[in-house]
């Protein structure tokens, strides 16, 4: 394992998902096994989970998030209530590292880009919300939403963002929801033109 900072929780998940049957893992996201593999799919994009074996060239903490899904968190039922990190458990204790990490982040690379924005955002589906100077609405795994909201700024204010998760995301601890978070960034980044 070449990544030593995910090598330990990506061990801890994989001896779970090693243990845990196929069947097991149906009933708790309501994915079905094909060939061997699960497939998750992120932001319209497919991740193959081979089951019992995952084993990635890689480990990234996209890879213990997906096997923390698989065995711990789950389908989710859908719902039209959002909140904000700080309202989620845990969510005033990671709140500076979410703002730093996430919300400047999204605010300097989309704040000041929203026509690129909005187009990155529409070719991965995402839906438009009547919200800030752009904002959309984008599924992240079925039925866990997140929402972007973006504010340009001007020659007085900085570009600033806000980040909504829908209110399932309780089911994830507040350390995956920062992981989810840099996930998306960095795939909407890709998307930017």
């Amino acid at each position: 394992m070449k990544n030593q900072k995910e090598a330990a929780p990506f061990a801890h998940y994989h001896a779970i998902f090693n243990q845990m049957s196929a069947e097991e893992i149906t009933k708790r996201t309501h994915l079905e096994l094909e060939n061997g593999v699960f497939f998750v799919e992120i932001l319209g994009e497919k991740y193959p989970v081979s089951h019992p074996n995952y084993q990635p060239e890689t480990i990234t903490a996209l890879d213990t998030l997906l096997l923390r899904y698989l065995t711990e968190v789950g389908a989710a039922e859908e719902t039209e209530k959002f909140l904000t990190f700080r309202e989620m458990p845990w969510g005033d204790v990671y709140l500076q590292p979410f703002s730093g990490r996430i919300l400047k982040r999204a605010a300097f690379t989309f704040g000041t880009r929203l026509d690129a924005f909005r187009q990155a955002a529409e070719r991965i589906g995402a839906k438009k919300i009547p919200n800030g100077d752009a904002a959309y609405e984008f599924e992240f795994l079925k039925n866990y939403r997140l929402r972007l909201i973006l504010w340009q700024g001007d020659e007085e204010f900085e570009p600033s963002a806000q980040m909504l998760f829908s209110a399932n995301f309780v089911n994830f601890t507040a350390e995956d929801r920062v992981v989810v978070a840099e996930i998306f960034i960095t795939k909407l980044k890709a998307h930017l033109r």
